[in-house]
């Protein structure tokens, strides 16, 4: 039978988010409900609630999550009720031609659950990137539980849903950091932050952190940095070519996704370095260089979407590391905080005052 659960709607754009009471279906064929533990609050929340995604309202909110699941619908085999997951919003078909290709994490038809759930007069929700965790329970699709050691803290481990993966995948998967390399990350909020710890997990010689805010800077010094740099005060790429014995840095990780910071990613690289970006821009931001920079500069211009993560692969692997004490992932929990304070969380986020508020049910 279907459940009537507590969750976060955005109700319409730009408008404050609201506890409603949600109707979860049981799963179909290849769904599954889980129960959720604890959901961390992304930029990408705010960005549904102000309409900057789709205008696809009502939204449930919510998609950085672990928790346990209560029940699978038929055909599902990879998990089973009682088994501690991180939900993940990327759930490779196995069949596209990316999959058929050995390259699933490029997947181009990732699948969500195919019933919906509603208000309790029938709305229709729309899931925040098909997840929807802001709520004591929720309905995805089976593909998107990954199970890792239920030892992890929830809060801990639901991060890597989307933030921290996306920096960590960002460094470790796109940009190919390697032991030796040098790095300089632009932008240090959540995912800016991951990237720095991912840069140290695979061995960078050197971890050049920027950004505008003197705190954050601090912090991604504690994530790793080895050097930071205030972008109001210096001119960043001076200081990177500075810090690399005038070179530039093998790869630099754009995580704010405008394009003056992007043209400094690209102007702090090394001779044949790599760009990557994962700081998401909106869409009427466009992008200028001169052309022949970009064939006289050589090297690799890359996009980080998910951190280019394999949830089946890299989930187990980094919870292994954090369990190990070899990945701090509770230093990206600020705060915890209960469903009905999600809106003050959004402030937080927006002045700068949090790494990652999360929500613990």
């Amino acid at each position: 039978m279907a459940q009537e659960v507590r969750g976060v709607i955005a109700p319409a754009k730009d408008e404050p988010v609201r506890i409603e009471t949600i109707v979860v279906p049981d799963p179909g064929p290849g769904e599954a409900v889980v129960r959720v533990q604890a959901c961390g609050v992304c930029h990408t929340d705010l960005h549904y609630k102000q309409g900057g995604i789709s205008d696809d309202f009502p939204f449930l909110l919510g998609h950085e999550a672990a928790g346990v699941v209560e029940s699978v619908g038929a055909g599902v085999t990879d998990v089973a009720p009682g088994d501690f997951v991180i939900l993940n919003w990327r759930a490779v078909c196995g069949k596209c031609r990316a999959c058929l290709r050995g390259r699933p994490w490029y997947c181009f038809d990732t699948h969500n659950a195919e019933q919906k759930m509603t208000l309790l007069d029938g709305t229709e929700l729309s899931p925040a990137l098909g997840i929807g965790a802001f709520a004591e329970k929720t309905l995805v699709a089976a593909g998107q539980c990954t199970k890792v050691d239920p030892a992890v803290s929830p809060q801990v481990a639901g991060l890597l849903g989307c933030g921290v993966m996306a920096g960590i995948g960002a460094a470790i998967n796109t940009g190919g950091v390697g032991r030796g390399d040098t790095v300089a990350v632009i932008g240090c909020g959540g995912v800016g932050d991951a990237a720095v710890a991912g840069s140290r997990l695979a061995g960078a010689a050197k971890i050049i952190a920027v950004d505008i805010d003197d705190r954050k800077l601090e912090t991604a010094r504690a994530m790793g940095a080895t050097h930071t740099v205030n972008s109001r005060e210096t001119d960043p790429v001076e200081a990177i070519r500075e810090a690399t014995g005038g070179f530039g840095a093998d790869v630099v990780i754009e995580a704010v996704g405008r394009p003056e910071t992007y043209r400094q990613a690209f102007y702090a690289r090394d001779l044949a370095g790599t760009v990557v970006l994962v700081g998401v821009p909106t869409p009427e931001m466009k992008l200028e260089l001169p052309l022949l920079d970009v064939f006289g500069r050589g090297g690799s211009l890359k996009s980080s979407w998910y951190g280019d993560c394999l949830p089946s692969r890299d989930f187990p692997m980094l919870i292994d590391l954090h369990l190990q004490g070899r990945l701090d992932l509770a230093a990206f929990v600020t705060e915890t905080i209960a469903l009905d304070e999600v809106e003050k969380a959004f402030e937080r986020m927006h002045a700068g005052d949090v790494l990652r508020s999360v929500v613990v049910l």
